[in-house]
């Protein structure tokens, strides 16, 4: 693995600094009516192209005083499974830069996200940041312990949406999207994947764009409002996935500074999943004319979109009581390879090359195989 890190250019730079965000969803609230919409995208428009860029992760350590320059222990085992989730984070950084670019661009497809609901936008960007933050932390984490960071950068090959404002190389594909809804069914039982329980789907979305993928206005009003909702859903389903990933994980870690990392990392894919859960309800029944049909989830009452704290299911062994947990958090259903092969599944690589997931694998397998005996040989 080539040992420079993930270029952080200006090229491509996170849309939102955390901060600021907090404060343009607090402003957009305060404003009512027509200048309540207009100020809310004058915010997002303006942060998104006038967003702080971002240091290459060299220029950011070096300008770390020598006391926080030590390194600090860490096992082979634990380096591994840092190294897995800065790959995951990079991974997730680009899908979400990609969504930030339509969300924050007037048109049909932010008017979609806002009949969902008015914040997505602001979340979208808010998020975006979140992810980069996470990756960049992890490979300085790496490096300042002499550790291997991730590069993937000679794996952004990938073409973007014809359409998008500023054509650029991805990792990841938003075009040929298989969204797995299970989640939304499963988070609603008393049942738990890692104790065998299965969940269908409750949305059928194969093949589908999450981003416009032709000019906005050749679009019929149901079907970017389609596209929209299948953005909703694969919000939700990606923070769910790193919710589980991270519980997963952080069983294999064998030092508290390590587990430290991860659990607090990992928290914040709660928040997120939390949020798009809740988000994903909103999404008004539509039917695109080509196959894809949204239904209203209320009138059905194991999909009522009033449930989205995690109700209560098995967990440990089936005789013990209920109790509202992430689920699933067992290796083989949520760990790294289980990550990888989820994403693969679900069309986030189409056109990736072999070498892409011959990398993936290793990374993944390493980040599995660590455990709390795993030793620095």
């Amino acid at each position: 693995m080539n040992d420079t890190v993930v270029d952080s250019s200006a090229d491509r730079r996170t849309e939102l600094q955390h901060g600021n965000g907090s404060s343009i969803a607090t402003g957009a609230r305060s404003v009512i009516g027509g200048a309540r919409k207009f100020g809310r995208r004058s915010f997002v428009k303006g942060l998104a192209i006038g967003g702080a860029s971002l240091l290459p992760l060299a220029s950011t350590l070096t300008a770390q005083d020598d006391k926080n320059q030590k390194p600090q222990n860490i096992t082979k085992g634990d380096a591994d499974i840092l190294r897995f989730l800065a790959a995951a984070e990079i991974l997730e950084t680009d899908l979400w830069q990609q969504y930030t670019e339509f969300s924050t661009l007037d048109g049909p497809y932010m008017d979609a996200l806002e009949t969902i609901d008015d914040d997505m936008p602001v979340y979208v960007v808010q998020n975006t940041n979140d992810e980069f933050s996470h990756g960049n932390f992890l490979n300085a984490f790496l490096a300042k312990n002499h550790q291997q960071p991730v590069n993937l950068e000679p794996f952004r090959t990938l073409p973007g949406s014809p359409v998008a404002p500023k054509p650029t190389p991805r990792l990841t594909n938003l075009m040929h999207l298989n969204v797995d809804t299970s989640w939304y069914l499963r988070y609603r039982s008393t049942g738990n994947p890692d104790l065998g329980a299965t969940f269908g789907q409750v949305v059928t979305i194969k093949d589908r764009p999450g981003i416009p993928v032709k000019d906005q206005s050749l679009y019929t009003a149901d079907q970017i409002q389609a596209i929209a909702n299948t953005a909703a859903f694969h919000f939700a389903m990606i923070e769910q996935g790193g919710s589980s990933l991270y519980d997963a994980l952080s069983l294999n870690c064998s030092t508290p500074l390590a587990l430290r990392i991860v659990t607090s990392i990992g928290g914040t894919e709660v928040a997120h999943f939390e949020i798009w859960h809740d988000k994903a309800g909103d999404a008004p029944p539509v039917d695109s004319g080509d196959g894809l049909v949204f239904p209203d989830l209320n009138t059905n009452p194991d999909t009522t979109t009033n449930l989205v704290m995690p109700r209560p299911c098995a967990f440990i062994s089936d005789d013990l009581p209920l109790c509202s947990i992430i689920r699933p958090t067992s290796i083989p259903l949520a760990g790294a390879s289980a990550a990888v092969k989820f994403l693969t599944d679900t069309g986030l690589f189409v056109g990736q090359s072999p070498a892409f997931f011959k990398l993936l694998a290793e990374l993944a397998d390493a980040a599995d195989s660590a455990g709390r005996n795993n030793k620095d040989a």
